[in-house]
């Protein structure tokens, strides 16, 4: 059968239209090109899980696959049965559409073949940058900024650094979506989504609203990131609104003042007699945390320790261990914190390296390793001791302090 598209997409072959999309969501976001760094492995995953979801996803296609497999599909093998002579499309979705409004997804194989004709070249597989941006409609999770032409399909979600070094395009793993795919419009009206702004029409104002993020959600992985389901309402020209939901996947190591934009998500608005969409942009928040602050990529936290044991805890002659001090971490992992060597004097600092927040540079969570390692690079946890005195000595402390230190 050659290349099995049923294991690609990781669905059996009674697999129904709605496994098949969530198939493709999936293994499409994960091995999207821009989400592993153009890696040429991924490059090639995501074009053969491109392919199986066109298949998968129209009857025709599919019916001969299952009955000649790859060789008959791209060879031109003949049409199943009452397979007709028009577009094909996605048939697996009523009028060859995705729901909610999406774009109607149809394909060709090429000039004088198709499913239509008694011969020609066969099947012929559609750009897979293609078939994800209009998978993904309005939202698409990536766009330009990833160092992609002016031609790039993608004009969905895009986010900034607040970094200098930091300005490229954009990571996503849109999951569990309540309502819709990957943040399509939740609206029971279809409408044409407007065109952007011309070259010679001045853009709409775009409209700014914060995202509170904990540090937690900031210190997650690229492999599981956290993701921020927003509701949001928009105004139409025609005095209606238009509901959708939004996921925003976060991206390890984000700062305050990291942009992200949803492109024409906002309201509708009339300019030099056009009608365009505003830009909605979500602009991040650090919220503060009972624990930890944050120094540019290292954490900082206080941990208190009694002056007796400030000065004594490494005493040879000690007949009592030291204590040990042990924090959470962000991902809920449990670190014994080492004590300086000698007296510990407040706001002295003990540095743990490599348990701070993720580092990021060229808009990428860089790699531990320089050769491209899988663990993340990240800053460092900076403990301050705060040194505890006693509130209240007693005569004979006192006199006992006067003999030991005086």
């Amino acid at each position: 059968m050659g290349t099995d598209y049923y294991k690609l997409l990781g669905i059996d072959k009674s697999a129904d239209e709605n496994a098949i999309k969530k198939a493709y969501k999936k293994m499409a976001l994960k091995w999207h090109p821009d989400r592993n760094n153009g890696s040429e492995e991924a490059s090639q995953k995501f074009k053969e899980i491109s392919e199986a979801f066109e298949v998968l996803s129209d009857k025709n296609k599919r019916a001969v696959y299952d009955e000649f497999g790859e060789a008959g599909l791209k060879g031109g093998g003949g049409p199943p049965p009452g397979a007709g002579t028009g577009p094909s499309g996605f048939s697996g979705f009523p009028g060859g559409a995705f729901p909610g409004g999406a774009k109607t997804f149809t394909f060709s194989t090429g000039p004088g073949g198709g499913f239509g004709s008694t011969g020609g070249s066969g099947f012929n597989p559609t750009d897979p940058e293609k078939i994800f941006a209009q998978f993904f409609g309005a939202n698409s999770p990536f766009s330009m900024g990833s160092g992609r032409g002016s031609g790039s399909p993608f004009g969905g979600m895009a986010f900034d650094d607040d970094d200098d070094d930091a300005m490229d395009g954009t990571f996503s793993s849109f999951g569990g979506m309540p309502g819709g795919m990957g943040g399509m419009p939740k609206s029971s009206r279809t409408r044409p989504r407007p065109s952007r702004t011309s070259s010679t029409t001045q853009p709409p104002p775009e409209i700014t609203r914060p995202l509170p993020l904990s540090l937690s959600d900031l210190y997650t992985t690229p492999s599981t990131p956290a993701v921020k389901h927003l509701k949001v309402s928009r105004r139409l020209l025609d005095g209606s609104t238009e509901e959708r939901i939004l996921d925003i996947p976060i991206q390890p190591g984000w700062k305050s003042g990291t942009k992200v934009r949803f492109r024409g998500a906002g309201n509708e608005v009339r300019v030099a007699g056009e009608t365009q969409s505003q830009d909605l942009v979500f602009v991040v928040e650090e919220k503060p945390h009972p624990v930890f602050t944050r120094e540019g990529n290292d954490l900082v936290c206080r941990l208190k320790i009694p002056l007796v044991e400030a000065l004594t805890h490494d005493s040879t002659t000690s007949t009592s261990p030291s204590k040990k001090y042990t924090i959470e971490t962000l991902d809920s992992r449990k670190l014994t914190v080492p004590l300086p060597k000698g007296i510990i004097s407040p706001n002295q600092e003990t540095k743990v390296e490599g348990e701070g927040m993720p580092v990021r540079s060229g808009g990428n969570a860089v790699n531990a390793s320089a050769k491209g390692g899988k663990n993340q690079k990240r800053g460092d946890l900076i403990v301050r001791w705060d040194v505890v005195f006693p509130e209240r000595l007693t005569s004979s402390q006192k006199e006992g302090l006067r003999k030991v230190l005086g």
